[in-house]
């Protein structure tokens, strides 16, 4: 793959943010399966400032904490890098755990032992640090100030934080991120990817709305009609109509089959006559028991509009269950939705709480309400889970995708019913 995408993401950042970029900088233009300009292992929370042993650590908790610890040290950063918005919040959940270890850390030059590292790494690691007791204090008062807009008091030339995805099952922690630790600094994502392929690059990075344009000679699209009547036809890029929806169908390389990546893109504009696109869901996301087909932006849409019901909660965040995967557990005969939801300000929710957000579905889906009527939909079962649940189901996941709204692996589920408190 050709540096193309790279420029262009460094030429709108720069036109957009002046003081992103310093002037005869250098930035590493190097690309990795699935993640662009990642040195090494997992994604990054700084921007080029984590070495690349970081990626033989042995878990994805013990990389994200290493790598905060050396974004720490540079406090003149401008931009902040994270391969996805949940790997930020992440890093940030254990800034505010660990906080008093990393000060000490940063004070001595003295990384903590990490286990299960590669014979060597350590030191490796150990020789990159020196002390630095201003720093260490800095980070020392101001996280003991509170971590409300701790980003910028910690970073405060921040121009940017820049993520690999923004917009999906993604956009939770980018609002929560915004609205707590990031508070005033903007979001730009800057690629947009589909199986295992650079599709097009967002070339309007003040824009609060992640959009795209596709890039014709980077991998081989083919969009499939979501409005079509009967099997649809395949179009190309020239066919695009703007307003209307396609499922998404790539060959990422000559010689590769044809993919169809479950991604359904939105067009909503052309730029010198190349179309623009914004993701609008993931069909592999669907809740559907009986064929009622419930999007996950859609049920997260339902899900927030009944948190505003319960007074003092805020959605950390959640997963979904249909009951199949339960087997004979689930304990009703009416296929139903189980939910999984970690929640800060409320311990416990009342049956009259829970059943709100069963109301809310049935009043934003007529479908699912027809079925719930005639009771071949069971009621839904929500449960709330204990903080730090989805921290460690993203480490089970096993590599840097966004978070699955719907959950198909018994694993992943055994894990979660073991967290449930009420």
């Amino acid at each position: 793959f050709s540096p193309q995408g790279s420029l262009l993401y460094l030429d709108a950042l720069s036109a957009a943010f002046p003081r992103a970029l310093a002037r005869r900088g250098t930035a590493l233009l190097h690309w990795s399966p699935g993640c662009p300009r990642a040195p090494a292992g997992w994604p990054l929370p700084s921007l080029y400032c984590t070495p690349a042993v970081a990626g033989t650590l042995p878990s994805r908790a013990a990389a994200l904490r290493l790598q905060l610890l050396f974004a720490l040290r540079q406090r003149e950063l401008h931009v902040l890098e994270a391969g996805l918005a949940a790997e930020l919040h992440d890093a940030l959940l254990a800034l505010r755990s660990e906080w008093p270890q990393l000060a000490r850390e940063l004070a001595l030059g003295r990384l903590s032992p990490q286990p299960g590292l590669p014979e060597g790494v350590q030191d490796q690691l150990q020789a990159l640090l020196a002390p630095d007791a201003a720093r260490a204090a800095e980070l020392h008062a101001e996280c003991a100030r509170g971590f409300e807009g701790i980003v910028l008091r910690l970073w405060p030339r921040l121009e940017v934080v820049v993520v690999r995805t923004a917009c999906g099952a993604e956009q939770l922690y980018c609002d929560s991120l915004c609205q707590a630790d990031c508070q005033g600094l903007p979001f730009y994502c800057p690629f947009y990817q589909a199986a295992g392929a650079l599709l097009g690059v967002n070339l309007w990075p003040a824009e609060p709305v992640s959009r795209f344009l596709l890039c014709p000679d980077w991998a081989f699209c083919e969009f499939l009609p979501c409005l079509a009547n009967k099997e649809p036809r395949a179009v190309l890029l020239d066919e695009l109509w703007e307003g209307r929806e396609y499922g998404l169908v790539v060959t990422a390389r000559p010689g590769e089959y044809r993919c169809r990546t479950g991604e359904v893109l939105k067009v909503t504009g052309f730029h010198k006559q190349c179309p623009v696109v914004e993701p609008v869901r993931r069909e592999s996301q669907m809740l559907s028991v009986r064929g009622e087909s419930i999007p996950e932006e859609q049920f997260c849409h339902s899900l927030c509009r009944t948190l505003r019901m319960w007074p003092g909660a805020r959605l950390i965040d959640y997963v979904c269950v249909e009951s199949s995967l339960l087997g004979d557990s689930s304990g009703l005969c009416a296929p139903h939705y189980e939910v999984f939801v970690e929640l800060q300000g409320l311990r416990d929710l009342s049956e009259g709480q829970r059943y709100k957000l069963d109301q809310c579905l049935q009043e934003d889906f007529p479908i699912y309400k027809s079925f719930r009527f005639k009771g071949s939909i069971g009621p839904l079962r929500l449960h709330l889970v204990r903080p730090g649940t989805f921290t460690r189901l993203r480490e089970a996941l096993g590599s840097p995708v966004p978070m699955p709204r719907v959950l198909r692996a018994e694993q992943l589920l055994r894990l979660i019913q073991g967290s449930v408190v009420s």
